[in-house]
C-alpha cells in the first residue's frame, strides 16, 4: 500500500459486485515518460516508492478483484519478471503483443479469450489514483447498469485532474449518458483511464490489427450506451518526468 493515504472505510451496500477479472493496459512505449523510460518500461516508474502497476494491482486486489490480465510489448521480459516475483494474492495472466504493440483497443480484443469476466474492468497502468470517501472500484461498480450500459468511464473533473494539461475529454448529461468534447472545444470531465465494459462493446466489425479504444466508445455513445461516473477522489496523470514530483507533493500534503 502506499504511504501516502490509506483508503476510508467502505460505505457502499456490500452486495455491489465488482468483476473478478480486470485488464491492466502495460504495452504502451511511455515516449513521453523518456529519459525514465529508455530502459524500463512505464509501468514499472516509482512513484511514492512503489511502481505504477503495482499501485495499480494493490487497488484491483483491495477492491475484490482476483485476476488481472497484464500486456506487455516495449522491455516485456522486466515487466514479467516484476510481476512473477509479485506475492500479494491477485492471479496475473500476460496478454503477450511481443510481434505487435495493438493500441488500446486491438490490445483488448487479443486478450477477451483470457478475460473470464462480462462486464469486466479495464485500468490503465500509467495513471495514479486515491480513493475518495468509498473504494473507487466498488464506486463505479455500483454505477453499472446491465440493461442501459455497454461501457461505464470513470471521470474525473477538469479542476480536479491533477498534472494534466489536455482540455477535457467528454460531457456527461445528468442521466450519465457521455457525448465527446468538440474538435477546438473544451469538456468538463477528463477520463481517468478507469472504465468497466461489456464484452458486447466488441460485437460487430472490428478492425485486425492495432485500433484505438476510441472506435468502441464512439459506437456506444451513437447508441446510447456509454455512461461515465465521477471519481470522488485524487487522480493524476502521470504522463511526463516532471509530474511524478508533482505528483508527490501533493499527495505529501494531502
Amino acid at each position: 500500500m502506499s504511504r501516502f493515504r490509506k483508503p476510508l472505510a467502505l460505505r457502499l451496500d456490500p452486495g455491489v459486485a465488482v468483476p473478478k477479472t480486470a485488464m491492466v493496459m502495460a504495452a504502451g512505449l511511455g515516449k513521453r515518460m523518456r529519459p525514465l523510460t529508455a530502459t524500463r518500461p512505464k509501468p514499472l516508474v516509482m512513484v511514492g516508492g512503489r511502481t505504477l502497476i503495482d499501485h495499480c494491482l494493490d487497488r484491483l486486489k483491495a477492491a475484490g478483484v482476483e485476476k488481472a490480465i497484464v500486456n506487455v510489448h516495449y522491455l516485456p521480459g522486466q515487466l514479467e519478471a516484476h510481476l512473477k516475483n509479485r506475492v500479494e494474492g491477485i492471479e496475473v495472466v500476460i496478454s503477450d503483443e511481443r510481434k505487435q504493440l495493438l493500441e488500446t483497443g486491438g490490445g483488448l480484443v487479443k486478450a477477451l479469450p483470457l478475460i473470464d469476466a462480462d462486464p469486466f474492468l479495464v485500468v490503465n497502468s500509467d495513471n495514479f489514483w486515491v480513493d475518495g470517501p468509498v473504494d473507487t472500484l466498488r464506486l463505479l461498480a455500483s454505477h453499472w447498469d446491465e440493461v442501459r450500459m455497454d461501457a461505464l468511464l470513470l471521470l474525473v473533473p477538469h479542476a480536479r485532474a491533477n498534472c494534466h494539461q489536455g482540455r477535457g475529454d467528454f460531457h456527461m448529461s445528468a442521466s450519465g449518458l457521455l457525448k465527446r468534447r468538440k474538435p477546438h472545444g473544451v469538456a468538463p470531465f477528463v477520463y481517468t483511464g478507469i472504465q468497466m465494459i461489456s464484452k458486447r462493446l466488441f460485437a460487430g466489425d472490428l478492425p485486425e490489427g492495432p485500433f484505438s479504444t476510441n472506435l468502441l466508445w464512439d459506437r456506444a455513445i451513437e447508441a446510447g450506451r456509454c455512461f461515465g461516473a465521477v471519481h470522488q477522489g485524487l487522480w493524476f496523470d502521470i504522463g511526463r518526468p516532471e509530474n511524478i514530483a508533482m505528483a508527490e507533493g501533493i499527495l505529501e500534503a494531502a
